[in-house]
């Protein structure tokens, strides 16, 4: 066939493509615009990055149940009200109160020194005293099983490498009640972390019922391959443990919530957010300082930016994800039984992997949902970080996901995460503007623009 006889064929075509092309975008012209706009205004500001450098600053490690914990969202609180939302209000939870004390470990054999550690939170103390026994190195718990009958009075020391956080939290999350189950006295792990530079790795446990609860401390990586070595020379190896760490009746604390109504569909939620609690040690700037502070200055910089959105954005920084989750679960308690809004929960945004250089999002819903958030996804071409994958969510807005909410967590380059993870170096300085910055205009575009498109996201 000649091609002048192809070229009614082909302008249909082109014509039918285009027409299918226009129909099925959902991001018009005006809200490109818009989107570019807060690319533009997150990209060169200062304003978030100092209020999270001052918040790490002033209110650093904030443990559920401590008092600079509730300084931090008092403040916070009074900032936002500053910052003109249409509502800002604190949501009382009842949080677990565990306190760290003095601690220490001592190896005293084959060699004197003393090693670096952190007590597990929720773990038990040492009742007022020194104990002192001899160390049990194994590197799993089948291998635990294999040398039960040597873990009696022991301290079991976990020195598992570093695989995958969900593989290797494990030790962390369930090592005293395995070792305790074989007769032994304390047991200590490896910190789990992807490299180490001698620091200790806190974090959360879980004691089983019925099960003794022996002390469960982190040692540093390079202090747990020197015991091994010590061990497989056939050395007597033997620690002294010191710890304070006891818990205490459960105190009150708050999720921050801050909202922008809709202008046409306002009892549709868009949430967004990260924990303000953290750990004892460091600043909390990272984990999850950081996601909080961006999810809070994207509401601000929708806000500033004049344009009211159909829909509402809902900041949650949630209390308590550290050691318990209460947070999370009061707010989902919260939606469904008072607010009663569970299904107009459009979707859910939780940021709790660091504000490092951002890639984009991992979501979980429907497929007709992923495609939409792929479109909004190519207006961050100038942040690089508008690749949407399947799969993602996270703790806090985990509960609401159970229930169908659809979910998603921010994606950065997490390659250093688990270098500074619940350690004492979990500080500002880890942190740049830039990637903030753009964690920030990421954040801010997918929930301007879910909350702004014609059509509600299909769950």
């Amino acid at each position: 066939m000649r091609k002048h006889l192809l070229l009614p064929f082909l302008i249909l075509f082109l014509s039918t493509s285009l027409f299918n092309s226009v129909a099925q975008s959902h991001v018009s012209e005006p809200q490109s615009d818009w989107a570019q706009s807060l690319i533009k205004d997150a990209l060169k500001s200062n304003f978030g990055f100092n209020r999270l450098t001052h918040l790490t600053d002033y209110y650093g490690p904030r443990l559920s149940g401590s008092k600079t914990l509730e300084d931090a969202i008092d403040w916070i609180v009074s900032e936002m009200e500053n910052d003109g939302f249409d509502r800002v209000w604190k949501q009382p939870v009842m949080v677990p109160h565990w306190v760290r004390g003095k601690e220490s470990a001592i190896l005293n054999t084959p060699i004197k020194k003393e090693l670096p550690m952190l007590s597990m939170g929720g773990s038990a103390g040492t009742n007022g005293k020194a104990l002192t026994a001899e160390v049990l190195v194994v590197t799993s718990f089948e291998d635990l099983e294999n040398k039960s009958e040597l873990a009696k009075g022991k301290i079991v020391l976990f020195n598992a490498p570093f695989t995958s956080y969900g593989k290797t939290v494990q030790y962390r999350m369930n090592g005293a009640s395995a070792a305790a189950k074989h007769g032994a006295v304390a047991s200590i792990i490896a910190s789990v972390a992807s490299y180490s530079m001698q620091t200790p790795h806190t974090g959360t446990m879980n004691y089983e019922d019925g099960v003794a609860k022996i002390p469960h401390a982190a040692i540093t990586v390079e202090d747990a391959n020197l015991i091994e070595r010590f061990s497989k020379r056939g050395e007597t190896v033997e620690i002294t443990l010191n710890m304070e760490a006891k818990t205490l009746e459960d105190a009150l604390s708050h999720n921050v919530i801050a909202e922008i109504k809709g202008s046409e569909y306002p009892d549709e939620i868009i949430v967004m957010g990260g924990h303000i609690d953290s750990w004892d040690v460091g600043q909390g700037a990272m984990d999850d300082g950081g996601g909080c502070v961006a999810a809070w200055e994207a509401l601000r910089l929708i806000k500033q930016s004049g344009i009211r959105p159909k829909r509402t954005i809902r900041v949650v920084l949630w209390t308590n994800e550290e050691n318990g989750l209460r947070g999370a679960n009061e707010y989902h308690r919260w939606v469904k039984k008072e607010e009663k809004s569970l299904n107009k929960h459009i979707l859910a945004i939780e940021s709790d992997s660091g504000v490092f250089d951002p890639i984009g999002f991992g979501f979980s819903g429907s497929d007709e949902a992923f495609n939409i958030l792929v479109e909004i996804g190519n207006e961050l071409r100038k942040a690089d970080s508008g690749e949407v994958r399947k799969g993602g969510g996270g703790a806090d807005i985990g509960p609401l996901m159970q229930d169908g909410v659809p979910g998603m967590g921010l994606v950065v380059d997490g390659s250093k995460y688990f270098w500074f993870h619940h350690t004492a170096a979990d500080t500002i300085d880890k942190l740049n503007i830039d990637d903030f910055n753009e964690s920030v205009a990421t954040m801010a575009v997918f929930a301007a623009l879910v909350a702004d498109i014609t059509i509600t996201l299909p769950r």
